[in-house]
């Protein structure tokens, strides 16, 4: 029996449709609360799956919960570790340390105790390392340095990644997959997703930084791929290309229809935005929008290598754009 956490988020939910799709017979998902699984059933609806949905065995659990725990993995064989707290707000540092890194312990501890015979951990690129100076691309190889500056959430996913690598040395088969920033649709008010829903209402500004993406199809095309091979102790990034946030952004509002970014946010506009964003959750108590690290970060031009998995899997990705063009036909067709 395959076993999915998370199974109510962006990759968990596209991960149980991709699996019974290729025929997975036997499944278990956990959740946390049931109108979350109502959002992983709307998802199976809008692919004309819904008769597929109901061979999902939905078990009530949290990762942080280890009597929970000990139901949803009974009689199970091959994990898949999508559940994770995702967030940039500083405030929440410790509940992001709890989730991220003491769930993945408690979920890999069980994997060692019940003999699961197979993990798939979904880290991230915020875990990658860092470059040094004779360095211009970031690969799997590249050393985490602990003296930069990282966010909250990557210390969280390289904490998390480090909790796999024990098991992998107790002897649980493991792989890691550091995906970028992932597009897909059905989960519009969280993740990528609030890309379209904000450039829709209006969002005005760019900047010359950029990231990774990859689509969320490709992410859990190659999760299968990678558990159903003997593949054992290996991390892979997961992306199909580096772009600049402001062709991303330009590329959705016009496939969405929206009004294009025109204002450049250059770092003396990110400086004051973060501070203004801090004293206004100070006062209102409300949660951060931008922190200081993460304004940095929208101008990081660094560029990251997807050729281990390519050569490994002997894989092509779906094009960024491609991948932007179905996700707005189906923002479009569901949200409006």
């Amino acid at each position: 029996m395959i076993l999915v956490t998370g199974g109510t988020g962006l990759v968990g939910a596209h991960l149980l449709l991709h699996l019974l799709q290729n025929e997975a017979t036997s499944l278990r998902a956990i959740y946390r609360n049931s109108q979350q699984v109502e959002k992983t059933k709307r998802l199976f609806e809008q692919a004309n799956c819904l008769t597929l949905f109901d061979l999902i065995e939905w078990v009530k659990a949290d990762v942080l919960e280890v009597p929970s725990l000990e139901i949803a993995f009974q009689d199970i064989d091959y994990v898949y570790h999508c559940a994770a707290l995702i967030s940039f707000d500083p405030n929440d540092e410790q509940q992001l340390r709890k989730v991220n890194i003491e769930g993945t312990a408690n979920i890999v501890n069980f994997c060692i105790d019940k003999k699961v015979q197979k993990l798939c951990y979904v880290s991230s690129i915020a875990a990658l390392g860092d470059l040094s100076q004779n360095q211009v691309v970031i690969t799997e190889e590249t050393e985490w340095n602990p003296e930069v500056l990282h966010s909250d959430y990557a210390i969280s996913k390289y904490g998390a990644e480090m909790e796999v690598w024990r098991a992998h040395q107790e002897g649980l088969a493991v792989v890691i997959v550091n995906p970028g920033v992932i597009l897909g649709a059905g989960f519009w008010k969280q993740g990528s997703g609030l890309f379209f829903t904000q450039i829709k209402k209006g969002f005005p500004f760019y900047t010359q930084g950029s990231t990774a993406y990859v689509s969320v199809q490709d992410v859990v095309n190659i999760m299968m791929q990678l558990m159903n091979s003997d593949c054992n102790g290996e991390r892979f990034i997961v992306i199909a290309e580096n772009k600049s946030y402001k062709e991303v952004i330009v590329e959705i509002a016009n496939k969405i229809g929206a009004v294009r970014p025109r204002i450049n946010a250059t770092s003396w506009l990110l400086n004051v935005a973060w501070r203004l964003d801090w004293l206004v959750s100070k006062v209102f108590r409300t949660k951060r929008k931008i922190s200081k690290h993460g304004s940095m970060s929208l101008l990081n031009k660094d560029q990251i290598a997807n050729a281990k998995i390519i050569n490994y899997l002997n894989y092509s990705f779906q094009s960024v754009n491609d991948c932007i063009a179905e996700v707005s036909k189906e923002f479009k067709n569901n949200t409006i």
